[in-house]
């Protein structure tokens, strides 16, 4: 049976993916170094799942690696996963996220090549819209002027993938612009967990609630919100995951094309917000103080998802007080 290649697959959205795709029939082959995840999540997979998945660890930039596994395995489409993050860091780290981030993909996409394998899903970010012209942002905004490393690298990559479509239209190509993932697996098992102090929203919350750290940190309150905290369209990892099950779909049926969409719930939630929610949900205290805005951060980004809804026939459908209470629940479980 043809298998599904997933880098970055014991990741925080790679992780659920393998879930949903797995529970959706799929076989999968699966690559990660490690560097952002634990080794643990494969276990944590095959406990939910009930089933394997062929596990290579390494990197995506060791190209004989990727030539073992394409030729060990019947591989018929690539989702790439195996990108840096976090956009503080990419301001302090530009050269790593550049050679991870982009140089990794064309590693990955010159062994696609020669193993005539042309169907490929690339996560890619809503920091590509740089500063939105328009909220809310369509796929139709104009991408560029990202304020960080991190949305410059996605930038390149889409538009080395659509260098990549127009000189030669045999490519089968499916661009996500994710918003801002949060939340857990219901069952608890599998969740962000980030190596090191979080660099996003929700997984900060949880430590604090879980006094594992003492407190969070609200980057700036002098945006043009509501309340000053910046606003982003939070949604929940399992509405993400199962958006993958149906671009998977989408490229199975079509054969050929270059398609793009935002996955967002077309709602924008406040940092203050969100810590607001999750204390009522989980009924526990956030301590949290207001610091400096962060470099690269801008105010109010949040999604609309309509174009998704109408070709992948996908709708996040978790709200805010799931993604609160099923981040927290993972914490606990751990």
């Amino acid at each position: 049976m043809k298998k599904i290649f997933i880098t970055g697959c014991t990741g925080y959205i790679g992780s659920h993916t393998c879930v949903e795709l797995l529970n959706a029939g799929k076989k999968i082959v699966g690559l990660d170094n490690f560097s952002n995840s634990k080794r643990e999540v494969l276990d944590k997979i095959k406990q939910i799942t009930g089933k394997n998945i062929t596990f290579y660890e390494g990197d995506m930039l060791d190209k004989t690696l990727l030539e073992k596994i394409f030729t060990e395995n019947e591989i018929e489409m690539v989702i790439d996963f195996a990108a840096y993050k976090s956009v503080g860091d990419s301001v302090s780290k530009p050269i790593e996220y550049y050679v991870n981030n982009v140089s990794s993909v064309l590693s990955l996409l010159q062994v696609m090549k020669e193993h005539n394998v042309k169907t490929f899903i690339f996560s890619s970010s809503a920091t590509v819209y740089g500063n939105p012209e328009m909220i809310p942002i369509t796929e139709n905004c104009k991408i560029g002027g990202t304020t960080n490393p991190y949305g410059t690298s996605k930038l390149y990559v889409e538009g080395i993938l659509k260098d990549l479509y127009q000189s030669d239209h045999s490519w089968n190509i499916c661009i996500f612009r994710y918003f801002n993932p949060v939340g857990a697996h219901q069952s608890g098992l599998i969740g962000e967990e980030p190596n090191g102090i979080p660099a996003n929203l929700m997984p900060f919350i949880a430590k604090v609630a879980n006094k594992e750290l003492e407190c969070l940190n609200v980057f700036g309150n002098d945006y043009d919100t509501k309340d000053g905290t910046g606003v982003r369209d939070y949604i929940h990892i399992i509405d993400l995951a199962k958006a993958h099950v149906c671009g998977v779909e989408k490229l199975n049926k079509e054969k050929h094309g270059l398609y793009i969409y935002n996955l967002g719930t077309g709602a924008g939630y406040s940092v203050l917000e969100m810590v607001e929610a999750f204390q009522k949900v989980n009924n526990i205290k956030v301590p949290y103080k207001i610091v400096g805005r962060r470099a690269g951060d801008i105010g109010v980004c949040y999604a609309d998802s309509s174009l998704a809804e109408k070709e992948l026939n996908w709708k996040a459908e978790l709200g805010i007080e799931d993604m609160c209470r099923d981040a927290y629940n993972y914490i606990n479980k751990k």
